[in-house]
């Protein structure tokens, strides 16, 4: 009955609180360490997933102000495609560079922005015949070409569509 008594005391009772709290603070400083050891395991993990986060941001959206750096020289047009390279090589490119992947004078055509269902073989002939008030990116309007004939647009429209079918675009 004494040892109840003493059990139930006053200074046992501190004595027990005291360690329940140490023992509280020994179990919070593990969980920040099992938690900070976590995240540092989880670091490389956390790297690759915002370096993937950036390519895919890097794909540009209609709203791009820059065209994205260009991504090399295409593979050798089809035969039957030649004459639309050349032509867009004479009238285009010195703009939409070689290859149609931009320069810091014009925008790349072979982007999302130029696909099919966003501008069709029509917006390229309009362009080329009346120029082109600057809407998607940040280069100035685009003037019209008189050295381009309609039929001279239609051969580099589909060397153009090859292009893009070529980078996957459509």
């Amino acid at each position: 009955m004494t040892h109840a008594k003493g059990f139930l005391s006053c200074g046992w009772f501190l004595l027990l609180n005291q360690c329940n709290q140490k023992n509280n603070r020994n179990r919070m400083n593990e969980t920040n360490q099992t938690n900070q050891m976590s995240t540092t395991m989880k670091m490389p993990q956390m790297f690759g997933i915002g370096f993937i986060a950036l390519l895919l941001g890097a794909t540009p959206a209609c709203s791009q102000t820059e065209p994205p750096p260009p991504q090399g020289a295409a593979s050798a047009a089809p035969v039957e495609l030649r004459d639309g390279e050349q032509k867009f090589t004479a009238n285009c490119s010195a703009c939409h560079g070689a290859g149609g992947v931009g320069t810091k004078q014009g925008p790349p055509l072979v982007h999302k922005v130029y696909e099919p269902n966003h501008h069709g073989d029509a917006a390229f002939q309009r362009a080329a015949a009346n120029g082109v008030k600057s809407h998607h990116w940040q280069f100035g309007d685009m003037p019209k070409i008189d050295a381009v004939k309609p039929d001279d647009v239609e051969q580099i429209v589909k060397y153009v569509r090859w292009l893009q079918k070529q980078a996957g675009i459509f």
